[in-house]
């Protein structure tokens, strides 16, 4: 259905831009007609009579005023576009596609959030990667910060889940904001500008203001004197080279000064366009209405953006040397637009960097939206207020398997251990994985792919994809060994704990791993913690019994039709009764 849907807007676009094009070709003809003929009457005008150059005229204005109108095409035509592409991402989550993405949120990976890398969170073919909407570097910042293991207040969570709900029911409102956003450059980084405008450097003096206003009108004033034959031409000459000769003094502080402008202002324009969008939309979310206030400080985001980009369009006339020349010479361009940036930084400037962070958070609630945008069941998760580890999950998926195939389990927990076995590729580790990144979700506010889904707020650790390390001399082991240090020290402050370990201690021998496993999970089993562990050792499954301690066994089996080897996926009490080495081994030729 949601297929269906995105095709149906993306034949709806594609009709646009074919009239677009259509639109533009004959903007192109008609302005190339008008111009080839503004040149001939102008001629005529020469050779036979001065009523063409009337004409000439008439057509010369037409001739801007289709350069006007076919500006304005191509920018819908690059909106068009913009919103196409929106649309092929949004179908690309439909199937393995969004795997080329370019931006999967390797530079996120860290070694001190080792759940990054083994929850797919961030990575080529990561969580980030896939809902990832944000186009601005403080974007993709914020969006990184919210998939973390630790969970921020309630509050937090509640006020961007009902942000996210409303995007959902937008969806044109969230394609116009990606669009949008597209006509940024990629990864578009803020924070020099903002300190830049935020610096205290200021050439502006009054000395400076009097002399942008005296001299130019002095200038002004004696070549229409001189052009009357009242005010000789040296007069003239001598204060334009005067003005020349202090915009030249200052030239290069001027150049300093300007440098935010220069760099910038071709990216202002869709500044402008998206905060005068979103400064007029109608909102319910209480978090989307702060943030939309927050964009009408002072004078309003986009009056003040708008402002700025067009004293940045003036600043920039000053790096062509003729206009630069003219304009000094005989306005004194350079103190004009000095005083003119002063003038902002001193009104506005102060309100940029919350600008800024604003849509930087609207990007980030439009990536945790996206879930809901592709995905045909989800479902907000609840955050249980319960001080104890809690967590309820029915018919749950993991967000980046494919819907229609993907097989749903359902689950109960509290404070405990709960021990999976279960066959080699029965489904062990991505039931783990489902329950781990769900809650990263949760906690990040976006919907989880359940059909109902809630738990308590709990720190997460993960302990699956432990590697070694040469360069630290850390072997596979003892890399395990400190991720399950780190849980062990942090259950210590009974805290509510979330702690997911795959194939416990796989990196040595049976007999020390059975009881390297035994003592992590007898120290790890605490009301406080809610533990998960995978393995093949089933003598971990008798702990329950033998130690008394509050352990559940659950299992995942494989079946066999005639020589073939089935799974259902599907999560069963109890341990495993059964293993399917020999059988893999022999049907990978080995035995």
């Amino acid at each position: 259905m949601k297929s269906a849907l995105f095709q149906e807007s993306l034949q709806t676009i594609e009709t646009a831009e074919k009239s677009a094009r259509l639109h533009s070709n004959r903007i192109v003809f008609y302005r190339f007609c008008s111009f080839c003929l503004t040149i001939v009457f102008a001629a005529a005008g020469y050779d036979y009579s001065p009523l063409f150059y009337g004409a000439s005229v008439a057509l010369g204005l037409i001739f801007l005023r289709l350069l006007q109108l076919h500006k304005r095409i191509k920018s819908r035509q690059q909106l068009l576009q913009n919103r196409h592409e929106v649309l092929l991402q949004y179908l690309a989550r439909l199937s393995t596609s969004w795997h080329e993405f370019p931006e999967t949120g390797t530079a996120y990976l860290s070694e001190d959030m080792p759940e990054g890398r083994d929850l797919d969170i961030f990575g080529p073919a990561s969580l980030y990667q896939y809902i990832c909407s944000a186009r601005t570097a403080l974007g993709r910042k914020k969006l990184a910060a919210a998939l973390s293991p630790t969970p921020p207040p309630a509050a937090i969570i509640a006020q961007r889940q009902a942000a996210a709900a409303e995007f959902i029911a937008k969806p044109k409102l969230s394609l116009e904001l990606q669009a949008l956003s597209r006509l940024l450059p990629d990864n578009h980084d803020t924070r020099r500008l903002i300190e830049q405008l935020e610096s205290p450097r200021d050439l502006s003096s009054r000395l400076m203001q009097l002399s942008a206003t005296i001299l130019p009108l002095l200038t002004l004033g004696s070549l229409l004197g001189s052009a009357a034959g009242k005010i000789p031409w040296e007069i003239a000459g001598a204060l334009m080279f005067l003005q020349f000769c202090l915009a030249s003094f200052f030239y290069t502080r001027t150049a300093v000064f300007l440098a935010p402008l220069f760099e910038f202002y071709r990216a202002l324009k869709p500044y402008e366009q998206l905060f005068s969008l979103w400064e007029n939309v109608s909102l319910q979310s209480a978090y989307l209405r702060e943030l939309q206030q927050e964009l009408q400080t002072g004078s309003g985001a986009n009056a003040a953006i708008r402002q700025l980009r067009r004293i940045g369009e003036f600043s920039n006339m000053r790096r062509n040397i003729f206009c630069y020349v003219v304009a000094n010479s005989l306005l004194l361009w350079d103190f004009h637009c000095i005083l003119q940036f002063s003038r902002w930084k001193e009104n506005t400037a102060q309100h940029m960097r919350s600008w800024l962070n604003a849509f930087a958070e609207i990007e980030l609630l439009l990536s945790l939206a996206v879930i809901g945008q592709v995905k045909e069941e989800y479902v907000f998760p609840t955050i249980l207020p319960d001080q104890a580890p809690a967590l309820q999950a029915g018919e749950i998926k993991h967000i980046l398997l494919s819907e229609s195939t993907a097989v749903a389990n359902s689950l109960q927990a509290v404070g405990g251990t709960y021990i999976l076995t279960g066959s080699n590729m029965s489904g062990k580790t991505t039931f783990l994985r489902t329950l781990a990144a769900s809650a990263i979700l949760a906690y990040a506010g976006a919907p989880v792919c359940a059909h109902d889904f809630a738990l308590s707020r709990m720190q997460v650790f993960t302990s699956m994809r432990v590697q070694d390390d040469i360069s630290r001399g850390l072997s596979t082991f003892y890399a395990e060994l400190l991720r399950i240090k780190s849980m062990v020290e942090y259950s210590r402050k009974e805290l509510p704990m979330f702690a997911l370990i795959d194939e416990i201690f796989k990196g040595t021998n049976s007999a020390d791993r059975i009881i390297g496993a035994q003592e992590a999970i007898r120290k790890l089993s605490q009301p406080w913690s809610m533990t998960f562990v995978s393995t093949h050792d089933f003598e971990l499954c008798d702990m329950a019994k033998e130690q008394k301690l509050p352990i559940t066994n659950y299992h995942f089996a494989e079946y066999y039709q005639g020589d073939e080897i089935h799974f259902d996926y599907k999560l069963k009490p109890g341990r495993c009764q059964s293993t399917n080495a020999k059988y893999l081994l022999k049907l990978a030729g080995i035995l």
